[in-house]
């Protein structure tokens, strides 16, 4: 059973109804109890970061999402905002993030084309997937792969072999997916994204991470 952790953030019953479209069980639930029996967690959300992180610590979520996540090393993904607080901080606020990433998000400052157009934030739309390396959610994905994308900041990690896929905006790449063991994000909507988000998730409802793999804090 995938677990879909309402934590009162955005339209949480689009990514159930899509795992649901696959045949892969699952539930939206903020009940800690469910999430720490849930196979497999997915942290998804829209809205601002620090709003997410004090609905989640006012909802007593904190405790069984580290647990899940660092003690039993149950694949965790976070979509969009969920990927932002994976990170230790962002710009836009000043809470305190997850911290289970080397990760700090940064707003977009776009940089002008050759013509002189300077793209606009929020970065809103379909994009590529430009550099991938080996990973569970990206199998299948080949230059053709794209994904919507609603959003004003973007992930930059401490650690590069943590980027497991960027794409292009503003001027550069940013990170589009990134992972360290068993613990992923995704920057934006698979269950906006069609046939290549029902393949992501078809991924991560598969995915095993390895023992050798597992430690998200190494």
């Amino acid at each position: 059973m995938i677990v879909v952790v309402d934590y009162g953030m955005g339209n949480l019953g689009s990514i159930v109804n899509m795992l649901r479209r696959l045949s892969v069980p699952a539930l939206l639930t903020g009940d800690p109890a469910r999430i720490e029996a849930a196979e497999r967690v997915i942290i998804p959300g829209v809205g601002a970061f620090d709003q997410g992180m004090k609905n989640i610590r006012e909802r007593g979520l904190r405790p069984v999402l580290d647990k899940v996540a660092l003690e039993l090393r149950r694949p965790v993904l976070g979509i969009c905002l969920g990927m932002q607080l994976l990170g230790r901080s962002s710009e836009e606020g000043s809470e305190p993030g997850l911290g289970w990433i080397e990760a700090s998000c940064l707003r977009f400052q776009p940089k002008p084309r050759p013509d002189g157009y300077v793209d606009k934030v929020p970065h809103m739309g379909w994009n590529y997937l430009g550099a991938m390396r080996p990973h569970a959610l990206v199998e299948g994905a080949d230059a053709g792969t794209r994904f919507y994308f609603v959003h004003s900041y973007h992930a930059v990690c401490a650690r590069s072999e943590d980027v497991v896929a960027s794409s292009w905006f503003g001027g550069g790449p940013f990170t589009a997916i990134l992972g360290r063991g068993n613990i992923a994000g995704v920057q934006f909507h698979p269950e906006k994204s069609h046939r290549y988000g029902m393949r992501l998730l078809k991924n991560f409802s598969a995915w095993q991470p390895s023992a050798q793999t597992a430690d998200a804090s190494a």
